[in-house]
């Protein structure tokens, strides 16, 4: 539908004064700006006050025209969607990605619909008040519960299928959730809460952080950062390797597990040089441990050769050898 048009044709019957109002309080006109009652009021020296009645004659009588089958359209779009949906999505999904300033018109005179205002915790979104309920903040509340448990982004449907919901069906699920500010989608599509750094990267840290997470083993600290360079999603083109080296550096996050190769202490990673983690090894084995078997924990751990391990073990002053040739910590 040609929801331009249908403005044009709907406001050439309202006095020419209310059509200049409406439009310009709407953003109807070409510039598309929506103006304040005050800003229209200065500009014809009216008080705010005497523009809002004007607003209001001219509404009044856009309602007696034939309007009904738009309102209709809308009011079936927001119920096959549960009853609410998120406002710019809404007039994304009606409006086909035009005609945003038309729609919202065409909305704000329907009485059967009501506007839900931006807060704390929701975005703007549009019910149907013959159907309006808190039902939405039920599977809202239900979906940050689980999300809380599992501190896993998921996709959509993974997050319907194991809430294991059956009363609304997908799309209406995905309607509500929309709604909330605190649950967000990242550059994946998968969705968590707004303060994960899975979902809001909010520095170096965050960012690196995420880019060894999605290689899954140990970067070296340039590539750390040409991948953040790289990254739409991370928005960073300015970014300093030596900036990136340093996050690395100083956070407790990372671990420096051979030259210039960082991993993430999660993945069982150790800090300290490869002495420091013979002794860790032994420490918790608490019994006398092979060659192979030291070598085997400690390149869990880093990123070294074998030849270092073993150069490592023939520091008499620390490691020495049972009469089966197993290591041990020698006793101060």
């Amino acid at each position: 539908m040609d929801y331009s048009k249908r403005v044009s044709i709907i406001l050439k019957k309202i006095p020419s004064r209310g059509k200049e109002v409406i439009g310009r309080r709407f953003g109807l006109s070409k510039n598309g700006k929506r103006e304040t009652l005050e800003a229209i009021g200065e500009s014809y020296n009216l008080t705010r006050e005497r523009v809002r009645q004007i607003e209001r004659e001219g509404i009044s009588l856009v309602k007696k025209q034939e309007i009904g089958d738009i309102f209709s359209q809308f009011e079936k779009a927001i119920t096959t969607f549960g009853g609410i949906k998120k406002e710019d999505l809404l007039i994304s999904f009606l409006g086909k990605g035009g005609f945003y300033n038309e729609i919202f018109f065409f909305l704000s005179l329907n009485d059967n619909l009501k506007r839900n205002l931006e807060n704390k915790f929701s975005y703007s979104f549009w019910s149907v008040k013959k159907t309006e309920s808190e039902n939405h903040l039920k599977f809202i509340n239900k979906a940050i519960e689980y999300l809380k448990k599992t501190k896993e982004p998921l996709f959509i449907e993974e997050l319907y299928n194991n809430l294991n919901i059956k009363n609304i069906t997908l799309p209406v699920f995905q309607s509500y959730i929309e709604v909330s500010k605190q649950i967000q989608k990242n550059h994946k599509g998968k969705i968590g809460l707004k303060d994960w750094v899975e979902i809001n990267p909010r520095g170096i840290k965050d960012k690196a952080y995420l880019v060894l997470k999605e290689a899954e083993k140990p970067l070296h600290f340039s590539e750390v950062a040409t991948l953040i360079k790289n990254s739409s999603f991370f928005s960073s083109p300015s970014i300093h390797t030596a900036t990136v080296h340093n996050e690395l550096i100083k956070n407790e996050k990372f671990v420096l597990v051979g030259r210039g190769l960082y991993a993430l202490k999660e993945w069982g990673y150790e800090p300290g040089v490869v002495k420091e983690i013979i002794t860790k090894v032994l420490n918790v084995a608490k019994s006398p441990l092979s060659k192979e078997e030291i070598l085997e924990e400690v390149l869990k751990k880093r990123m070294v050769k074998r030849h270092t391990v073993l150069l490592n073990l023939q520091d008499k002053n620390r490691f020495q050898k049972d009469n089966q040739g197993r290591y041990i910590i020698k006793e101060a």
